[in-house]
């Protein structure tokens, strides 16, 4: 089987990447803060995101 070369003209950067336990310091919510509007990032006990204003 021969490789392949990957063409990286059309190649999309690799999107930012974070760990939600990690945001919210090994608890269950965070702050995050947009412009002057702060946000909280919840972990559900079904192990789901939500994010409110």
């Amino acid at each position: 089987m021969m490789n392949q070369a990957v063409s990286t003209a059309n190649a999309v950067p690799a999107l930012p990447q974070h760990n939600a336990v990690e945001l919210t310091g090994g608890g269950k919510t965070a702050q995050i803060v947009l412009d002057d509007q702060v946000y909280v990032l919840r972990i559900t006990r079904a192990g789901k995101l939500i994010l409110t204003k």
